[in-house]
C-alpha cells in the first residue's frame, strides 16, 4: 500500500506561482509513476504531468506546457509539480497519483493508477 498525501494548493492571483508537494509513504518502492491530475467542477479528470519514479523526462499535458514543472525527491519519497503563470482555467482540486504500471503504460488514464492522495485545491482569480 502506498499513502498519498498533497498539500500546498491555495488561492493567487493570475500570474503568481505555487508549488504543489506530494508526500508518499508506505511500500512506496511498488510505484513506478507519478503524476499529477487535476478536476475542475463539472469536468472530468484529466492528467497534468507525469514523471518515472526512477526518472527519466516528464511529461505535460498541452495546457501546461512552460509554465509547470514536475520534479522528484526519491530520498524523501516526495514529488512536486511547481506551477508559474498560474491562470484562471488552472483552477482545480489538485491530485497526486501513484500507477504500478510505467508512465508509457499509464499514460494519463485514472484507471491505471493505483494510489491517489486526497487533493488540494488551487484557486487562480483574475
Amino acid at each position: 500500500q502506498v499513502q498519498l498525501v498533497e498539500s500546498g494548493g491555495g488561492s493567487v492571483q493570475a500570474g503568481g506561482s505555487l508549488r504543489l508537494i506530494c508526500a508518499a509513504s508506505g511500500y512506496t518502492r511498488s510505484r513506478n509513476c507519478m503524476a499529477w491530475f487535476r478536476q475542475a467542477p463539472g469536468k472530468e479528470r484529466g492528467g497534468v504531468a507525469r514523471i518515472a519514479a526512477g526518472g527519466g523526462a516528464p511529461v505535460y499535458a498541452d495546457s501546461v506546457k512552460g509554465r509547470f514543472t514536475i520534479s522528484q525527491d526519491n530520498a524523501k519519497n516526495a514529488v512536486y509539480l511547481q506551477m508559474n503563470s498560474l491562470k484562471p482555467e488552472d483552477t482545480a482540486l489538485y491530485y497526486c497519483a501513484a500507477s504500478l504500471r510505467l508512465c508509457e503504460l499509464a499514460t494519463y488514464a485514472p484507471s491505471r493508477y493505483n494510489y491517489w492522495g486526497q487533493g488540494t485545491q488551487v484557486t487562480v482569480s483574475s
